[in-house]
C-alpha cells in the first residue's frame, strides 16, 4: 500500500482579508513541488467567505469543479443564465468545457460561508459547459456512505467529466467502514471535515487527510463522530 498523509497544519495559507482559505494542493501564491495534486485532483481549497462578500466574475474552462458547503451558504451566477443558491447539503459541480464565466457569494450578511472547492482535471477536453447541483439527506443514510458525484449518469449521483467518485457520509463513534475503488488505475483519497478516523494504519482528525494507492478497498475505523469526504481518480 503507498500512501500520503496532508496534514490540516500542513496545508497553504491564505489570507485575503473578506476570504480565508486553506490549500491542500498549491494553488494561486501557494507553491509546493511536492503538494502538486493527487492523480486527477489538482486543487482542494477549504474556503471561509465573509458575510456579504464573494468571488466575482471570473472564467474556467477544461476543469471540473466541485463545491461543497460546509456551513452557510453560496449565491452562484453564470454565463448561461443560471442563478442557484448553493446550500448546506448541496453538493454543486460545473464542468466548465470550451469556458464558463461565474460568480459565487456570500448571500448572507451577519455569517460567514465555508465550503470545499475542489478541482479535478477532466477525461474529455472541450466539452460543452455542464452545470449540476443536487441536495443530500447524509442523516437519513448515517453510517453509511452516500454517492454524490460519479462518472456514471444514474444511480442518482451528479455525473463527472472523469472516471472520478466523491462519497460523503456522516458516521458514528466506533463504526467500521469500507472504500471500495470502482475504476482500475485509481486511488482513493480520504478527507476528515469533521471527526476523527483511524485509515491505513494512521489517525487522521479534523481536515486531515490520506492519499491510498494501490488498494482495491481500504477499511475505516471511526474514533469520533464524523463527517467524511472519499474522492476516488485516476493516478
Amino acid at each position: 500500500m503507498k500512501t500520503v498523509i496532508h496534514r490540516a497544519e500542513s496545508r497553504g495559507v491564505a489570507d485575503h482579508g473578506w476570504l480565508q482559505s486553506r490549500h491542500t494542493f498549491s494553488f494561486a501564491d501557494y507553491m509546493n513541488p511536492e503538494r502538486m495534486q493527487f492523480g486527477a485532483l489538482r486543487v482542494l481549497n477549504d474556503d471561509i467567505v465573509a458575510p456579504g462578500m464573494g468571488f466575482g466574475r471570473h472564467g474556467h474552462a477544461d476543469m471540473e469543479i466541485v463545491s461543497i458547503p460546509i456551513s452557510g451558504s453560496l449565491a452562484h451566477k453564470d454565463s448561461t443564465g443560471r442563478e442557484e443558491t448553493i446550500l448546506t447539503g448541496d453538493v454543486q459541480i460545473m464542468s466548465a468545457g470550451t469556458g464558463i464565466m461565474h460568480s459565487e457569494f456570500n448571500p448572507d450578511e451577519k455569517n460567514p460561508v465555508n465550503f470545499l472547492q475542489i478541482w479535478i482535471l477532466p477525461e474529455k477536453r472541450g466539452i460543452a459547459p455542464r452545470y449540476g447541483q443536487k441536495s443530500f439527506d447524509l442523516e437519513k443514510f448515517r453510517n453509511n456512505f452516500v454517492r454524490v458525484v460519479s462518472a456514471q449518469e444514474n444511480g442518482g449521483a451528479l455525473w463527472i467529466n472523469q472516471q472520478a467518485e466523491f462519497q460523503l457520509g456522516l458516521f458514528d463513534a466506533g463504526v467500521q467502514a469500507r472504500i471500495t475503488r470502482v475504476h482500475e488505475k485509481s486511488g482513493l483519497y480520504v478527507f476528515v471535515i469533521e471527526g476523527g478516523v483511524e485509515v491505513a494504519g494512521e489517525k487522521l482528525t479534523r481536515r486531515d487527510a490520506i492519499g491510498i494507492a494501490d488498494e482495491k478497498a481500504v477499511d475505516i475505523v471511526f474514533t469520533a463522530p464524523t463527517r467524511l469526504l472519499t474522492i476516488e481518480v485516476p493516478l
